[in-house]
């Protein structure tokens, strides 16, 4: 069977993408990184989910203390209730410098121990959070530098990067995700990191559009 790594967040994006490589016919192993972000409720989700799914799950903790972005720095002020002509306008302090190249080099390199065929991640283009590292050409560069950069690589082994996600609005992803069967409780998307999501933040209002628009209660704030 095809074999797939699938970057897990426990957000939202990146648990439908592991549902959709399951529906693709793979083998999924999650890996989730550790990265000293402002709050752990997200990896707390994630183990809940591969826990449900009983399947294998790769920790990765790492350091970034240079921080540079509102999700590592809790001196910095997570941005509230700005409308969505705001959250496009410049790419905000939730911006990890470098982050999903990290992710990925990560990834990779599970890849080329698993032999896994692709990697799978929840990035989306059409999010209005603007993030450099989430357009189809970097996505694709990347893939093409780690092709080179690997022992099995030089040797014919080939990984696609997947982003199933990358050009879907967040009510396509909420409608996907519920054709799939992701478990939405088992999600959190917040950056505040609270015990509830805080429905202020970036993330929390991108999410709640989504829901809305495609009609499906968000049992985090149904509950």
């Amino acid at each position: 069977m095809k074999k797939a790594i699938c970057l897990l967040s426990g957000g939202l994006d990146s648990t439908v993408s592991l549902y959709v490589a399951r529906s693709e016919g793979y083998s999924v192993v999650a890996l989730s990184v550790e990265y000293g972000q402002r709050h752990f409720r997200e990896i707390a989700v994630a183990r809940f989910l591969t826990k449900k799914l009983t399947i294998p799950h790769y920790f990765s903790s790492l350091s970034m203390p240079w921080k540079g972005s509102a999700l590592l720095d809790a001196e910095m002020k997570l941005p509230k209730d700005r409308d969505e002509n705001a959250m496009s306008a410049e790419i905000p302090v939730t911006y990890v410098p470098g982050r999903n190249s990290v992710f990925l080099s990560l990834a990779m390199s599970c890849a080329e121990k698993e032999k896994a065929d692709a990697i799978f991640i929840g990035a989306n283009a059409l999010d209005y959070s603007g993030y450099p590292d989430c357009r189809p050409e970097y996505l694709k560069a990347f893939g093409e530098a780690m092709r080179l950069g690997t022992q099995a690589g030089v040797g014919g082994w080939k990984v696609e990067i997947k982003a199933p996600l990358i050009k879907l609005t967040k009510k396509e992803i909420v409608l996907l995700g519920k054709k799939l069967g992701v478990p939405f409780e088992g999600t959190y998307s917040c950056y505040a990191g609270g015990e509830k999501p805080c429905g202020v933040c970036d993330s929390c209002i991108l999410r709640a559009k989504g829901f809305r628009e495609a009609g499906v209660p968000d049992p985090l704030f149904s509950a």
